[in-house]
């Protein structure tokens, strides 16, 4: 006996066996928000309200204290990744961040140098995004355009949209992924749907000259804030080292041709930029720099692919970067130290030579 199938029948049966093969997006249904992540997103959203608030977008005390808190013990920073992406939100709308272009940051630079930037209310979202797997928390926020030059990492006036987009921003984007509560991307906006939360004085900065360090009228370098000013204190006896030493890792990288690409107008257009332009941001990378240059993974051409430096050179900007390493690890072990002592809490063990270890009294 045959049977009869209809045409709308067929069709019917194309379309979803078209569905099942993905050759149609399935709609994927919101996922409620588990407990952990709420509490973890209003934890954050608290506690940038309290050392963070509104104020006027030129006060430098407010700028401190709130940097001086989030580079502390703050949520925030318990919760960042190895890596972290940040980056102003795609100007398409249907850009996923795979598709967004995004700057990698270790997790103590950008918590000590672009988070304080903002202000916030209190105020926040939290949803799953199915096509990015992961939750995004939605902060009201404001930016402080009206600091000293030198309290921004470097000149964001040197693109008008860039700095349009931080100067009229309204929210902040915290990308956690489920397992790990890890936020793995921040991103600022000006399109969030909330209204400024306050009025904004627009800044138009000195026409930027193509320097991303500068020396101000005082014989001071600039930004102040990429030469560890306000993270490390005065009386740290490594920072004049670390100003030498990476005067002199900068110009290997010059010599090698590392300052073509690593700096914040992105030349090549990386999708995922590694800053080296300035102290802070070199420390950051210096491990992963010193890994690439062994490697031979950089510098690039212009076809974006890696070569090999000449040994001579190879040989200086490694020693030259792992001088400026060693010297970095120190002082960090140096601000450690006075920590703990400042607390009155032992300090941990540390290896000796043996293997073994020895716990260090105070």
């Amino acid at each position: 006996m045959k049977m009869r199938i209809s045409r709308r029948t067929v069709s019917g049966l194309l379309a979803a066996a078209a569905l099942l093969a993905g050759g149609l997006a399935r709609p994927q249904p919101s996922q409620p928000v588990p407990p952990a992540v709420e509490a973890l997103a209003a934890k954050i959203a608290g506690e940038l309200a309290q050392h963070c608030p509104l104020a006027d977008a030129n006060d430098a005390a407010a700028f401190d204290s709130c940097r001086a808190m989030l580079y502390g013990d703050s949520t925030l920073r318990a919760h960042l990744p190895p890596v972290l992406l940040w980056g102003r939100q795609s100007a398409n709308p249907q850009a996923t961040l795979r598709q967004t272009n995004l700057t990698q940051f270790a997790p103590d630079v950008w918590i000590a140098l672009y988070a304080p930037l903002f202000m916030f209310n209190g105020r926040y979202q939290v949803e799953w995004v199915p096509a990015e797997k992961q939750f995004a928390v939605r902060l009201e926020a404001a930016f402080r355009n009206r600091l000293a030059p030198g309290q921004f990492p470097y000149p964001f006036w040197h693109d008008d949209s860039k700095w349009g987009t931080y100067q009229n921003a309204n929210g902040f984007l915290l990308w956690v992924h489920p397992a790990t509560l890890k936020v793995q991307v921040a991103q600022l906006t000006d399109r969030a749907q909330n209204a400024l939360l306050q009025a904004v004085t627009p800044v138009q900065q000195a026409k930027f000259d193509g320097k991303w360090l500068w020396t101000d009228a005082a014989g001071r370098t600039q930004p102040a804030v990429t030469l560890f000013d306000g993270l490390y204190r005065a009386e740290n006896p490594y920072l004049r080292d670390l100003d030498r030493q990476y005067r002199d890792l900068a110009l290997q990288m010059r010599e090698s041709q590392c300052t073509s690409c690593h700096v914040p107008n992105n030349p090549d257009k990386m999708s995922r930029l590694v800053l080296l332009s300035t102290p802070a941001h070199a420390a950051g990378e210096i491990d992963r720099l010193i890994k690439s240059v062994k490697e031979d993974r950089m510098p690039m051409d212009e076809y974006r692919n890696s070569y090999a430096l000449s040994p001579e050179d190879k040989k200086w900007l490694l020693e030259s970067a792992e001088t400026f390493r060693g010297t970095v690890q120190a002082a960090r072990a140096w601000e450690a130290q006075a920590t703990r002592a400042e607390s009155r809490l032992p300090a941990p063990w540390q290896p000796v030579a043996t293997g073994q270890r020895k716990e260090v009294s105070q």
